[in-house]
């Protein structure tokens, strides 16, 4: 399918006069294409048609409005074309004539992969923020703020035998469909009876040891199987199957040979989380803790602005495995901003993302404040009088000096366990050993003098600076700011479903994401051109008859 590039007309006449009548206050698709104008352009997604030969397409900028709109009101696809076909308020946004027919529902499932394969997602949100900033509702520098939340996959949670289960199933299957004569004769009578439904876990038995026995079972099928493909005469297109590659990595992950039988893993002998595989039917989900939340899937950070008196604008989605720790997300987050010219003079977070090197690389690369909590000082002596921050370091001369007096005889550049760049300092034995605090100083009931060991000499300094800030009234008082992004995320969840996949996969469950940014910045510009006050926190009606607390002596 080609695409033959469009400028946006004119809304025709006939449509504004019906949309009018129908809608005398107008309506968000309405307020929107009045405000904004049209959002997308067809150029913007010439690449994802290429060649200028064959059938036309539907035009790709008003598909992409399709899907923002589709976002908004939490349509299926089915219903989003409907809503192009027979609703004047959608014809109106799309200028579209009144007897238009729009298309079939599959065409927007079509334009979603095209969207992913090309990775163009961004340019959905990116095309809304355009026109915002246009439109004078956005700028960059102020504040800003960002949080994560989880995100369940498309695919349904298992347990083990139902994960080893259903992998070798959907290896069966497909090895079916790809060469059904060469499977017939090599399967055994009992992988029919075992493998040919779905796996459910009330199917299999509550007993310790029979449990046991089937998992036992279903490793030596899976290893058969796996035997039998990879053969020297077995047909050489079954071992690139996706789906037998998936069963590969599962059993390898589960089950190993103790002299010659194959046996499961013990929880120390399988992978960490990060690459270990949850469910045959998205590989891109893992499992992940977070307090007290365990899910399979993703997580998502939505970065907004949040100045007082403007529009609260989402400026950036990233969207992770759910293995990926947050602290490692603020560098690609200001990379994002940066590309659309939106970085936030101060950046405000929760406690998961600052570090010190991600503080120092903010201002450093990208002249932004990272403000957050950072986290305390684990060190044993963190609280005493010999904490690290009691000792004073000269890093020109490479001099330590502690409480006492006493100072440093060594000074190397050295390696975390983590990898990370350090300083170790070194204390003389001779004089820690006669020191009367020594026992107090350090953490060992034997050791005979103190160490220290220091981050480099910015990343060190920044933390000190940020702890001792963060104690402070004024600092606390600061730091609300951030707990409206709480809102957001619940907005998103709300409205756009946001903690659920929709499909499968990381890169269509991020499109899932940019999609549900810029759906979310269209309802906001939209409450904005209606004056429609932000929400407050809710109360419940037991928490608004709490007594208020009595006043201390002498407050006013």
């Amino acid at each position: 399918m080609s695409m033959q590039p469009r400028e946006p007309g004119e809304i025709p006449a006939e449509t504004v006069r019906v949309a009018r009548a129908a809608f005398p206050k107008g309506s968000l698709a309405i307020r929107v294409r009045d405000e904004l104008g049209p959002l997308f352009r067809d150029e913007g997604f010439a690449d994802l048609f290429p060649g200028r030969r064959g059938r036309p397409a539907w035009s790709p900028g008003r598909l992409a409005l399709v899907l923002v709109l589709q976002f908004v009101e939490g349509l299926t696809d089915r219903q989003a074309a409907e809503a192009v076909r027979a609703r004047i308020d959608f014809k109106y946004a799309l200028g579209l004539e009144l007897g238009d027919p729009g298309f079939d529902f599959s065409v927007l499932s079509e334009f979603r992969d095209r969207l992913v394969e090309a990775d163009a997602g961004r340019r959905v949100l990116d095309g809304v923020l355009a026109a915002a900033r246009e439109k004078g509702l956005l700028a960059g520098g102020g504040k800003a703020r960002t949080d994560s939340t989880h995100v369940l996959s498309a695919a349904r949670e298992l347990g083990f035998l139902e994960l080893v289960s259903e992998t070798l199933r959907a290896a069966l299957n497909a090895v079916a469909e790809a060469d059904p004569e060469w499977l017939r004769p090599v399967a055994e009578p009992d992988w029919f009876r075992h493998y040919a439904t779905r796996a459910e876990e009330s199917r299999f038995p509550r007993a310790r040891t029979r449990r046991d026995e089937v998992g036992a079972r279903i490793g030596r099928d899976g290893t058969r199987l796996l035997a039998l493909v990879l053969a020297a005469d077995a047909p050489g297109g079954l071992r690139a199957l996706e789906e037998v590659e998936t069963l590969r990595r599962v059993w390898v992950q589960h089950f190993h040979r103790v002299d010659g039988q194959v046996v499961r893993r013990g929880p120390k002998d399988r992978p960490p989380g990060a690459k270990r595989l949850v469910t045959p039917y998205d590989t891109d989900a893992r499992g992940s803790v977070k307090r007290d939340t365990m899910w399979d899937g993703y997580k998502v950070h939505l970065t907004e602005t949040c100045d007082p008196d403007a529009v609260h604008l989402v400026t950036n989605v990233a969207t992770t495995e759910s293995t990926v720790p947050d602290s490692v997300l603020a560098d690609r987050v200001h990379a994002g901003l940066a590309e659309r010219d939106l970085l936030p003079d101060e950046h405000w977070v929760d406690a998961g993302y600052p570090t010190a090197a991600q503080i120092v690389a903010a201002r450093r690369d990208h002249d932004v404040a990272l403000l957050g909590p950072v986290r305390a000082d684990t060190n044993a002596q963190a609280d005493g009088p010999f904490r690290q921050d009691s000792f004073t370091v000269d890093w020109d001369d490479q001099r330590a000096t502690c409480p006492n007096g006493a100072t440093n005889t060594e000074w190397h550049q050295r390696r975390s366990q983590a990898g990370l760049p350090v300083v170790r300092i070194r204390f003389p034995t001779a004089v820690c050993r006669h020191c009367p605090d020594l026992r107090a100083c350090v953490n060992s009931p034997s050791a005979e003098r103190r160490e220290l060991t220091l981050r480099h000499r910015d990343e060190h300094e920044v933390l000190r600076t940020a702890r001792a800030e963060q104690q402070t009234d004024a600092w606390k008082d600061r730091y609300k700011i951030r707990a409206g992004v709480e809102g957001t995320i619940s907005q998103g969840a709300a409205r756009c479903g946001l903690r659920r996949s929709r499909y499968r996969g990381l890169a269509k469950t991020s499109l899932q994401h940019q999609l549900t940014g810029a759906a979310i910045n269209l309802a906001r510009i939209d409450a904005h051109l209606t004056h429609t006050p932000r929400a407050r926190t809710r109360t419940s009606h037991f928490a608004r008859l709490r007594p208020a607390e009595p006043k201390l002596d002498g407050a006013n």
